[in-house]
């Protein structure tokens, strides 16, 4: 959704408050699509202080879905986005894109309501990804979820795949 803000500008009373529907379904990152499970309106304030200055204020809530970094099962992550900033248009796009990374949800005078939610989710998104903090992850024999109980597997015995790794650990010991 595209709000112009050169109207904003040219009113100098008053705040401007918009509800706008988010438009895109699916985030994706790092090439990685994760399900918008739920969504609310977009509820954008604009004001105009001064010439050619305009103040957003942005509030949005959004609910992912995600597998666990562990187990793989699906997780719910919510955000909660709150955006204010104020934008002096009387600089060049150069200086403003310096300044304040805009570039991407500001085009000319339009302010591009979903590419600015979607730099907020990624400036939010965790680095680790888990169902509880305790996950015990799956099986590296059988790939059952541990989480719902032991599976019977001997994981005593080291992972043949990893003997050159430990091969490198045992030669700096050595030393």
């Amino acid at each position: 959704m595209r709000i112009s803000l050169a109207e904003i500008m040219n009113r100098r009373e008053g705040v401007t408050e918009l509800s706008v529907p988010l438009e895109f379904s699916v985030f994706e990152r790092n090439g990685v699509a994760y399900e918008v499970l739920r969504k609310s309106e977009v509820r954008v304030a604009l004001s105009s202080p001064a010439a050619k200055r305009v103040c957003i204020r942005l509030e949005a809530q959004v609910v992912l879905s995600a597998p666990c970094d562990r187990c793989l099962e699906e997780v719910e992550l919510p955000f909660d986005i709150r955006y204010s900033r104020e934008i002096d248009f009387s600089k060049t796009g150069e200086e403003r894109a310096e300044e304040l990374d805009e570039l991407y949800y500001i085009s000319g005078f339009d302010l591009d309501v979903d590419q600015l939610i979607f730099e907020e989710l990624l400036v939010d998104f965790p680095a680790k990804i888990l169902c509880r903090e305790d996950c015990k992850g799956i099986c590296r024999v059988c790939g059952a979820n541990l989480n719902d109980g032991e599976c019977g597997c001997d994981r005593a015995t080291p992972d043949p795949r990893m003997a050159a790794i430990r091969d490198i650990f045992n030669n700096f010991k050595e030393v």
